[in-house]
């Protein structure tokens, strides 16, 4: 038990005499305790007789909550069916990002399993899971999680997590785990007590730094990836806004390149692709540059440019960090090079943005999506583009991320234009910080000068309950139709090689005027024509339609109507 901050260090369990660990090095305190599965117990810091236990900051169970006592949990003992799951790499992949507690009606991990048949028959290669660890309550995105080692019981807990894992690999599907290492949540994190967790003064959006100066710090960073990819059997992680990971610069090697340097290794120790994706907002290569070229070794990136240019060319909106992308060249710029900000002034910061990719870099380390629990939940209302765009513009949205030079990841419910919002929620015990939640994020919004009577309650039950998606709904009209449409999709990526070529070289863009761009993937083009007027267009002799949004016009050349796209290349 590292706690440096102790003067004494009590282990608890219910029932028996507590039992004092010894200080050793280095802040480390040791007992040699036999536990057995499910047993319960605590640490009891200091010399106080009334003073409470806390859990352990590497639990893996809080079977009452994360202000509660730990259990047991013997992660060994679980009957695992995937001992010749080879493992899937992300290159050629299609992500498909989820929230337990909204993916179905009844919020759990069992009930989310049931599902995967279904993913995989729409061509999901890798299911990413919104964080499960533990947070305080009942409801929450998981970026409030306190106990980063443990599976929310909401959700299920550990086994049911494992479960999870397991059924996804007979399944033909990966698992990506979606981890908050950049900061704590507000209610249940005790791990202050014990040591210098948070650089104190040091803050990021949501709180106090993580202290990545502490030697400590960073191995139960790493620890805690090598648990879900090891233990957990997980495919990848996603890591949260990795920008917000901040260090002296006095160690050795990054925190990022020090994680990715223990995946690798672990990766060729069991035998299978282990994938590092990030979250960053620098638009900066270093992070999925390889270690010894001097960068961080993240093999995959999300990138936010992308969907940028895609949501202003789809609605026309253009305030706020959408002003930039107005520009039609923003949408061929950040399908051939990655960053639309790569160097150049960014009028939302202020200042010049990001640095050029090296064309040697290869565009599947590019996650790229039209929709994410991010540009959607963080939206005043949290609305779907399917709540504000024609079905003929959505079938659009589908083709532009499907054919994207980049891996393509959906949010769930997007493939079928689901009617339900998604929206900001918390379930906070506490009175006054539901309340600073509530009114903060009002104020956030007015600011931005939305209307902030359409900003719901994020406290309220009713914000999670509409924010669950209505599977009933997939079945009927133009949700059945966006569905086969994204199906068909699925499928031509997976039979057209040119679909899935990451040589950037073959990838180039252009606008050909208003509303109107040409995009190539090799010998591959795709034409998306959201202007009011069709478009007769000259293909290249013996070229085909691959697929197209609507009914098109080809004897001659192809004609495609407003707001459609079309696929076209060589025949097979």
């Amino acid at each position: 038990m590292w706690a440096p901050r102790a003067s004494r260090v009590r282990l608890r369990r219910p029932g028996e005499t507590d039992i004092d660990l010894t200080r050793a090095e280095a802040g480390w305190w040791r007992v040699d305790v036999a536990l057995a599965p499910g047993a319960e117990y605590g640490f009891v810091l200091g010399d106080s007789a009334d003073a409470p236990a806390r859990p352990d900051p590497r639990s893996r169970r809080q079977p009452r909550g994360v202000h509660d006592l730990s259990a047991w949990d013997d992660a060994a003992s679980f009957p695992w069916t995937d001992a010749s799951w080879p493992g899937r790499p992300l290159e050629g992949g299609l992500v498909y990002e989820l929230h337990i507690g909204t993916f179905t009606p009844e919020g759990t991990l069992d009930a989310a399993a049931a599902k995967l048949a279904y993913l995989a028959d729409l061509g999901v290669t890798h299911v990413e899971l919104l964080p499960v660890n533990g947070f305080n309550g009942t409801r929450n995105w998981g970026y409030d999680g306190v106990l980063w080692y443990t599976v929310q019981e909401d959700y299920g807990g550990p086994e049911a997590y494992r479960r999870f894992v397991d059924a996804a690999h007979a399944a033909g599907l990966a698992v990506i785990q979606d981890v908050v290492y950049n900061h704590l949540g507000p209610s249940g994190n005790y791990l202050p007590e014990f040591g210098p967790y948070l650089r104190e003064g040091h803050a990021n959006t949501w709180g106090d730094s993580v202290n990545l100066d502490e030697r400590a710090v960073r191995d139960y960073i790493t620890g805690n990836a090598l648990m879900w990819l090891r233990d957990n059997h997980v495919d990848g992680l996603r890591l949260d806004a990795v920008h917000a990971l901040h260090e002296s610069g006095d160690q050795p090697q990054h925190i990022l390149a020090e994680l990715s340097a223990a995946v690798d290794a672990l990766s060729a120790d069991l035998g299978r692709p282990l994938t590092l994706i990030a979250e960053s907002d620098l638009n900066d290569p270093i992070m999925i540059t390889a270690r010894d070229a001097g960068g961080y070794g993240i093999h995959a990136q999300w990138v936010d440019d992308w969907h940028h240019a895609a949501h202003v060319a789809l609605t026309g909106e253009t305030s706020g960090y959408y002003a930039d992308f107005a520009d039609p060249a923003a949408l061929p710029k950040t399908w051939a090079g990655g960053f639309f900000h790569d160097g150049t002034y960014s009028s939302f910061r202020g200042e010049n943005w990001g640095r050029p990719v090296p064309e040697a870099v290869p565009s599947w380390r590019f996650v790229e999506f039209a929709q994410d629990h991010d540009q959607i939940g963080n939206r005043a209302a949290g609305d779907r583009l399917s709540q504000s765009l024609s079905y003929d513009r959505l079938a659009v949205a589908a083709v532009l991320t499907m054919t994207a030079p980049g891996t393509p990841m959906l949010f769930m419910g997007e493939e079928w234009g689901a009617s339900t919002p998604w929206q900001f929620f918390t379930s906070h015990p506490e009175p006054e910080l539901a309340e600073a939640v509530r009114s903060g994020r009002k104020a956030e919004f007015a600011a931005m000068g939305w209307d902030e009577s359409v900003v719901p309650d994020p406290n309220d039950p009713a914000t999670f309950q509409r924010s669950t998606l209505d599977w009933a709904e997939a079945a009927e009209g133009d949700h059945a139709r966006l569905l086969a449409l994204y199906r068909s999709l699925a499928r031509l990526r997976r039979e057209r090689v040119e679909l899935t070529d990451s040589h950037r070289a073959g990838h180039g863009a252009e606008a050909v005027g208003p509303g109107r761009w040409l995009l190539h993937r090799g010998a591959a083009t795709v034409w998306i024509n959201l202007s009011d007027e069709p478009w007769r267009i000259d293909i290249a002799s013996g070229d085909t339609v691959w697929l197209a949004t609507e009914e098109v016009a080809v004897p001659g050349g192809l004609v495609l109507p407003p707001d459609a796209a079309a696929v076209v290349g060589p025949p097979a």
